[in-house]
């Protein structure tokens, strides 16, 4: 159906069929939405809406950068669009969006989990996009254990390194 309306407004032959395009966005989304859960579980800044569109879109920008550079355009070989420079513009985007997530409070700085998320799912919808979807997979999982799992260590050494100083100042 989708492949019906493309032709009638004149797009090029899309190398991708629509379950393909269909699947990969879903991937972006659910990979977006796995970190994105964990961080609105925690009320951070950037959460499940946020995360899913950052994802998505770094997916819909990989898959067009790949589209293009698949269409017949009879334009020789050499002069063909390079999709690498898609992926670039898109990296430089998303980190963009990451680094505005991080301020500085109080001579504290805040945010910096939350830039690298940003920026982390858009190398999965990058990665979504591509077709590379054990990478994207295996990153969700294993950044939902440094963001879950890792948090619980943290915890656990804050407040031993928080007794231990109430300890040391009784002992003063």
């Amino acid at each position: 159906m989708f492949e019906e309306i493309a032709k009638s407004w004149g797009g090029g032959e899309a190398t991708l069929t629509t379950a393909q395009l269909v699947v990969r966005l879903l991937a972006a989304v659910a990979c977006g939405a796995a970190i994105g859960l964990e961080r609105e579980a925690h009320h951070k800044p950037a959460g499940l809406r946020t995360l899913i569109l950052v994802s998505l879109s770094a997916c819909a920008f990989t898959v067009l950068a790949l589209e293009l550079a698949g269409l017949s355009t009879g334009i020789a070989s050499a002069a063909r669009p390079d999709p690498v420079r898609v992926v670039e513009a898109v990296i430089t985007g998303v980190a963009f969006l990451g680094a505005g997530s991080i301020i500085r409070a109080g001579g504290e700085v805040q945010g910096v989990t939350t830039g690298a998320t940003i920026w982390l799912v858009g190398a999965l919808g990058t990665a979504c996009g591509a077709g590379l979807l054990r990478i994207a997979l295996a990153a969700t999982i294993l950044s939902l254990f440094v963001l879950i799992v890792l948090r619980w260590g943290e915890i656990w050494a804050l407040g031993r390194r928080k007794r231990n100083q109430a300890a040391d100042s009784r002992r003063k």
